[in-house]
């Protein structure tokens, strides 16, 4: 098992830019951070169904209005001012942005308990075709290597994607490797399991941490 960077193409050469647009960071960088109900509170915003931040202190009046202890108020006005700027970036952008953060999000946590991690990299091995899918996040380390698949909802959950994980487990395994395979849904679990249950894909062995999971990400996996 061997680990390769992606060829690139004009769609992986438009997404580095949005990737690399300071805004991305912000976000992640915020959210890194941020409890569940900020983490609810910038996925309806980023969804962009409204605009402007005075719906959203109506909506979320425990996070955004007086009365919420200040560092929590704080935060979340932060959140809710950088999140607006993606909504308000237009459907096609703003779906690309949020994949964007969803990927970095995922890096910075991981980041915190297993190193440096690598993006958009493929994984290799002997005798078996080579896959052109590269995963969103990895982590290489030698025993402990694991790959990331990053959606921003339940719906972006596919066929295609369980199979290309559970394969790269499968031929891990073959070579009597260890390989953690796993999808980040920046969606909560009732909608996950919901979209999974309607898929007969193999994701028994998959890891999926949602919304209410991401904290995991910082932490020792057994």
């Amino acid at each position: 098992m061997r680990f390769q960077e992606a060829a690139p193409d004009a769609r992986s050469v438009v997404y580095r830019g949005i990737q690399a647009d300071p805004l991305v960071g912000r976000v992640a960088g915020l959210l890194a951070d941020a409890p569940l109900a900020v983490r609810v509170l910038a996925r309806a915003v980023m969804n962009g169904e409204r605009t402007g931040p005075a719906p959203w202190r109506t909506i979320f009046p425990t996070l955004l209005v007086a009365g919420a202890p200040d560092a929590v108020r704080d935060q979340a006005e932060a959140v809710l001012a950088a999140c607006l700027e993606v909504a308000e970036r237009g459907e096609q952008a703003r779906s690309q942005y949020r994949g964007a953060i969803v990927e970095e999000l995922t890096a910075r946590l991981l980041t915190r308990r297993s190193g440096p991690v690598r993006r958009e990299r493929r994984v290799l091995f002997d005798g078996v075709p080579a896959d052109i899918h590269p995963y969103d996040v990895t982590v290489e380390a030698a025993g402990a290597e694991e790959v990331y698949d990053c959606k921003w909802g339940a719906r972006g959950i596919n066929a295609d994607v369980l199979h290309q994980l559970d394969d790269a487990r499968r031929h891990a395994a073959d070579e009597d490797r260890r390989l953690v395979v796993a999808v980040v849904v920046f969606d909560v679990r009732t909608s996950c399991e919901v979209r999974l249950a309607g898929l007969t894909a193999p994701h028994e062995a998959t890891d999926l941490i949602p919304l209410e999971g991401l904290g995991r990400l910082g932490r020792k996996r057994p």
